[in-house]
């Protein structure tokens, strides 16, 4: 990016242009999914099981390694770069949450998709706004070289539907814990409300156990503590609205409502092009309980497929001419005693002694501590009371400690990190420095940036909830599938590192939406298999 990005985009940088010399039709409608902690790896280890709508997303442009180049491989940044094309380091967008000692309100924890100047708000219990996101997504920028686009977007998650939609969406979803909701005011359209209607009976009665396909058959691991994964899902009690999370109904309910916004809103008929995003939620969520290593993911992998294949018949039904770019947020690792037992032998859990108490213990710190963040691993404050020398030979300290500790790969201060150029070579061959460089946000990124070893957990009792994560900087986090499908495409497949900044100027290229190259990290990638171009 040759210079800096600012909140609003000047008119003349933006305008459809005529046709390319492509062998490809104008979309009339974008389609965007996120699946959320869709790495990889986990697409390499079903593709050739899938029957459904991921076996037809492979029959078109497929990049099985297209990278989050940052480090900080959580929800909010990986969804706000998907549809930015930027780093995190320029949308502002570093880490699901953060440290303000700034802010008004005593919680000094932010969340990303929270306006926190409203009162009586905290980070659990918030106000939903995009003021964060620094640069317009996609849906902003073809909304500004023509205002008859119209934007539509929907989640499991509040952070993803909002990232991925940007500040002047027409319509934004998530799911709510008692139905899908949207900011604060709006009420649900009919779809929604159908759509809602309809998981909120079958969780009032309860939901049976999926079926176990055949090929998902795994033997249950045992982690300690009596808990143990890998075993057939189970039933969902009636009422039970948290742990619909774990469930493919989520997943096919938020489709029903993309595909419902189609039909209903006749996206894609317009004399403009429109965008439909779409986040899926579950696989995230099963990764964390589960690991996306055993029968549970594999019940999960089998129902999304077959949940976009009927979504992708309904948008077949409508006559439109549509794309779809599919990919993920992040990707993520097993839980490492499967890792271990699956020859993975550096697999570990994060030792007791890496962790803020520990740490604030050797700095002598009293009752009040004098470093503070979310997790061990990531951004890590020096508490706002330290100043001036007292600070600065605080964090030295601190980070002399972490860099003894046998769990840390690199530690590396804010003022480390300000001189870092973030590079555009292939992304596999990005140093940890430029990887945490990507990810970094002057005033709202840590003190200290701390990562740990490869296959690492930060989650070091995983009896208390999540079995595993993600958020490192290794390419098991970082690395995710990338494909885009257009009904009569001619597919191929490129091998070779792509980043994910790429995908809108690719989107971009398909509806000859020009974007100026300064304002991205990304460039276009070709998806014409012919002689023509996609791209300007």
């Amino acid at each position: 990016m040759k210079k800096p990005l600012c909140r609003s985009i000047a008119a003349a940088s933006l305008a459809f242009s005529g046709p390319l010399h492509a062998e490809v039709p104008r979309p009339g409608l974008l389609v965007a999914i996120s699946i959320d902690q869709y790495s990889a790896d986990l697409f390499a280890a079903y593709r050739a099981q899938y029957t459904g709508g991921l076996k037809r997303l492979q029959q078109g442009v497929v990049f099985p390694s297209a990278y989050h180049a940052h480090a900080a491989t959580e929800t909010c940044p990986g969804h706000a770069t998907l549809l930015t094309g930027v780093h995190p380091a320029h949308s502002g967008i570093i880490a699901n949450n953060w440290y303000d000692a700034a802010a008004a309100r005593a919680d000094k924890n932010i969340y990303c998709a929270e306006d926190e100047s409203v009162p009586g708000s905290s980070s659990k219990e918030y106000s939903a706004s995009l003021i964060h996101l620094r640069v317009p997504t996609l849906g902003d920028r073809m909304k500004l070289a023509n205002p008859g686009t119209r934007v539509f977007s929907v989640s499991g998650k509040d952070r993803a539907a909002m990232m991925m939609a940007g500040k002047s969406a027409d319509q934004t979803w998530w799911w709510g814990g008692n139905g899908f909701v949207s900011y604060s005011g709006r009420k649900p359209t009919p779809v929604v409300s159908q759509v809602s209607d309809r998981l909120l009976a079958g969780i009032a009665v309860g939901l049976p156990a999926p079926v176990v396909p055949g090929n998902c058959i795994a033997a249950p691991l045992a982690i300690g503590g009596g808990k143990s994964v890998g075993n057939a899902p189970e039933a969902l009690a009636p009422g039970d609205t948290k742990d619909i999370r774990f469930r493919p109904e989520l997943d096919q309910a938020t489709l029903d409502i993309a595909a419902g916004f189609v039909e209903a809103e006749k996206l894609g008929k317009g004399s403009a092009p429109d965008l439909l995003t779409v986040s899926l939620s579950v696989t995230d969520y099963v990764g964390h309980r589960f690991g996306p290593g055993g029968v549970e993911m594999c019940v999960q992998m089998m129902a999304l497929d077959a949940a976009l294949g009927h979504f992708l018949d309904r948008l077949d039904a409508t006559g439109i001419r549509y794309a779809v770019m599919l990919s993920a947020d992040h990707g993520g690792v097993d839980l490492p005693e499967r890792d271990r037992q699956h020859g993975a032998t550096e697999a570990a859990r994060v030792s007791p002694g890496t962790s803020f108490a520990a740490l604030n213990k050797a700095l002598g710190a009293g009752a009040d501590p004098l470093i503070l963040g979310d997790s061990i691993a990531g951004d890590v404050y020096v508490a706002p009371r330290v100043k001036g020398a007292a600070r600065i030979k605080l964090i030295s300290r601190a980070q002399a400690w972490l860099n003894a500790r046998p769990d840390v790969a690199a530690t590396f201060t804010a003022r480390d990190l300000r001189a870092v150029k973030i590079p555009t070579k292939p992304p596999e061959s990005w140093s940890l420095a430029e990887r945490a460089a990507a990810s970094f946000y002057p005033g709202r990124s840590g003190d200290l940036i701390v990562l740990l070893k490869p296959r690492t957990s930060p989650i070091a009792d995983p009896l208390k909830g999540y079995v595993t994560t993600h958020g490192s900087p290794w390419d098991y986090d970082r690395r995710v599938p990338l494909l885009f499908w257009w009904p009569g495409v001619t597919g191929f497949e490129q091998p070779a590192s792509v980043m994910t900044v790429d995908v809108i100027p690719s989107l971009a290229g398909l509806i000859g939406l020009r974007v100026d190259p300064s304002q991205i990290d990304g460039h276009c990638l070709d998806l014409d298999a012919s002689q023509g171009t996609t791209c300007p």
